[in-house]
């Protein structure tokens, strides 16, 4: 039960904060993927929870692109776009060929598509405007992806020892990564 409680932490830091931000959409996004990784956190409690928790998820994703999409354009960097494709074509195709069920395999494919693009998204992002906390967001979106890989190997695939401790370490980080850079990016002043 104590697995949503660094997201409500990391909800309540941008919440305080944002009253005092210059970009009140930036920020809403920015709430909407955390409270949307909230809600995909308490339905992945349950086993029953798993296809709720990974439509939260594949949302919150979505939330995340908007957000490093705003100002720059979409995808800005192709060769990131295709090493993080890649990355993830390789996981899927693992998945596919070692255990992920039929039934599964339009679900994850999609979310595995929206968590690359967020990914992708991320690092052009990093590559366009060159700042700590843009790169912080992109180590972010790929802790995110490494978290994911190793619970979806985990659960379709085979039993990995500590896999509670990896996933749930890579998954924070990354949250707290994106959280820790957007502020950094949003508390930046702003260019007349």
């Amino acid at each position: 039960m104590l697995k949503p409680l660094p997201l409500l932490l990391c909800l309540a830091l941008v919440w305080r904060r944002a009253d005092r931000q210059g970009q009140p959409v930036a920020t809403r996004w920015l709430l909407a993927g955390l409270a949307l990784s909230l809600l995909g956190d308490v339905c992945l409690l349950s086993a029953q929870g798993f296809l709720a928790g990974l439509a939260a998820f594949l949302l919150a994703h979505g939330c995340y692109i908007v957000l490093f999409h705003r100002g720059l354009p979409w995808l800005p960097h192709r060769p990131a776009l295709l090493a993080v494709l890649a990355c993830a074509a390789l996981v899927y195709g693992y998945l596919a060929t070692h255990g992920l069920p039929a039934d599964m395999r339009l679900p994850v494919a999609a979310y595995v598509l929206v968590i690359a693009g967020m990914a992708a998204q991320a690092i052009g992002r990093a590559q366009v405007l060159r700042s700590a906390g843009a790169r912080c967001v992109a180590w972010g979106a790929l802790s995110f992806m490494v978290s994911d890989s190793i619970l979806a190997i985990d659960r379709f695939v085979q039993p990995l020892p500590a896999a509670t401790v990896w996933v749930l370490g890579s998954y924070y980080l990354a949250q707290g990564l994106i959280v820790h850079g957007m502020l950094r990016v949003l508390h930046a002043p702003q260019r007349k």
